[in-house]
């Protein structure tokens, strides 16, 4: 139940929407590095942590080794380089409570709207949270000079599954791994997954071993996916921090995953006649003798088209040598009572059958903006230097990588945003908007040709062919940019009459 408007409204500079990973590295650079704002965070659910908190299926697991995936600022301590989501829920935690951002968190108040007036120079945000006293939904106003979207770029309330005719008839349980049940039992079942995308590759390996590991597991795929094994655990990571400290040995660990990760995929990309064949090489290498790598593992686009799996000291390919795991690649007719019927006719039967199908692309939890009483439609702005938006003033957002850590961006990010704000700040500006010329020639904004990408295009911003406008996904080119000039010609600035005024005391608590 919602109940009326609170009166009081609540005054900060930079409001922060999320308290993932992205959110709450902002929220420790901004706190360090802009100590005279008022800083605010605001997180829909009921703890931080975004997507290592929201899904909960097996194996789950970071897809990118944590000392780039992890801050510049804070160390990753544990051994293994590809780590498990609760070690990740962890580290999210020592962050907040070794940076003091417990009080500027604030949980369960989900933000629902968001207009902006060019009078005031201020955004007002429509929060819906729980009444203290009572528990019932309440919506309150709290008013911003900036907002920070550290939202992610998916519906967190239901993920991508497609309509697969006769689904009602499976007698079996149906999962999808946004919504892992916490009492699924699919011990000594038969499983199938439905997809071939990271959450798959991880799933497979996942339950097939320990306690409770399913009698077979099959990963029904459409069209094969590059599947890269790499080491769990990153010896040359540890031989340096041995040797250089713990500061000193992961600054220079991450110095060197950075550069060899933008290598590799500029390798592939150049050479994606020979990258398919090194990665088919490696592939059959941990197969059983005799099983058709061309057909399970021979996608038909280039390396990076899409994005590559990985396979922690090759579990996956384990899982399949060992029996327990098996590959089908075709496409679907429908469900049956006992699992479903492919097109060559074959039955695969199932007990359970996991739609690991992808995610649906939604930005900003899907709340409306508006910008001056018009409602603004995001897949008609262009970005700005991968963070800001066309025709939206005072709004950043955190989108990191699709072919390298996502957080490697986000911090390029927030100390892009703190160099503008102070910048703005020297020069008495209070508002600042990006505008993009009139028949720039614009494309979709994600560079992959992954279905969830494609989906997404009708909702998702454009970028350009040029620079500011191209979004770079690569991390050297990112730094450069990033840290270069702050303004430019295509920056738009103000300073709105309300400004002097606000320069009194406000009723936040300043960080």
């Amino acid at each position: 139940m919602t109940t009326d408007v609170l009166d009081a409204v609540e005054e900060f500079d930079v409001v922060i929407i999320g308290a993932g990973i992205s959110g709450i590295g902002a929220a420790s650079y901004f706190s360090r590095d802009l100590p005279g704002k008022s800083l605010l965070v605001l997180e829909g659910r009921d703890d931080i942590g975004g997507t290592w908190d929201l899904f909960r299926y097996p194996g789950i697991r970071s897809d990118s080794d944590l000392h780039t995936f992890g801050y510049a600022f804070k160390p990753w301590r544990h051994k293994a380089a590809i780590a498990d989501a609760p070690l990740i829920r962890d580290y999210l935690r020592e962050t907040v409570e070794e940076n003091g951002l417990e009080r500027l968190i604030r949980l369960q108040h989900r933000v629902v709207g968001a207009e902006w007036s060019s009078a005031d120079s201020r955004w007002t945000l429509t929060v819906q949270a729980p009444d203290a006293a009572t528990g019932e939904t309440r919506t309150k106003k709290i008013r911003a000079g900036w907002v920070f979207a550290a939202t992610g770029y998916y519906k967190y309330d239901q993920g991508f599954s497609p309509e697969f005719p006769g689904r009602e008839d499976f007698e079996g349980t149906i999962v999808h791994p946004q919504h892992w049940p916490e009492d699924l039992d699919y011990s000594g079942k038969r499983v199938v997954v439905i997809g071939s995308g990271a959450t798959a590759i991880t799933l497979v390996p996942a339950m097939t071993t320990g306690e409770g590991a399913a009698r077979h597991v099959t990963m029904l795929q459409r069209t094969p996916t590059y599947v890269m094994a790499l080491p769990r655990v990153d010896k040359v990571a540890l031989a340096l921090t041995k040797l250089l400290g713990e500061e000193r040995g992961y600054a220079v660990t991450r110095f060197k995953n950075i550069w060899t990760e933008h290598a590799v995929v500029k390798g592939l990309r150049k050479f994606p006649r020979a990258g398919r064949a090194l990665i088919r090489h490696e592939n059959a290498k941990r197969l059983p003798k005799g099983f058709d790598v061309d057909k399970h593992f021979n996608p038909p686009y280039d390396p990076w088209d899409q994005r590559l799996c990985l396979a922690p000291d090759g579990d996956f390919f384990d899982a399949i040598r060992n029996g327990s795991a098996s590959v089908a690649t075709d496409t679907i007719t429908r469900f049956s009572k006992r699992g479903i019927v492919l097109s060559s006719g074959e039955e695969l039967e199932a007990d359970v059958i996991v739609t690991a199908t992808g995610l649906n692309l939604q930005l900003f939890d899907g709340m409306p903006i508006v910008v001056d009483g018009r409602e603004i439609d995001i897949a008609d702005s262009v970005c700005y230097r991968g963070m800001l938006l066309s025709g939206i003033p005072n709004w950043a957002m955190a989108i990191g990588y699709t072919t390298s850590s996502w957080t490697l961006k986000v911090s390029l990010m927030c100390r892009y945003f703190i160099d503008l704000v102070r910048h703005m700040d020297a020069h008495g500006y209070d508002r600042v908007v990006p505008v993009a010329q009139s028949g720039t020639e614009l494309r979709p904004v994600m560079d992959l040709k992954a279905g969830y990408a494609r989906r997404g295009e009708k909702v998702l911003p454009k970028q350009g062919l040029e620079k500011p406008w191209r979004m770079a996904m690569s991390y050297p080119e990112d730094a450069k940019a990033l840290r270069g000039p702050v303004a430019d010609e295509h920056l738009e600035f103000g300073a709105g009459r309300a400004a002097a005024h606000r320069s009194g005391g406000r009723r936040a608590t300043r960080v």
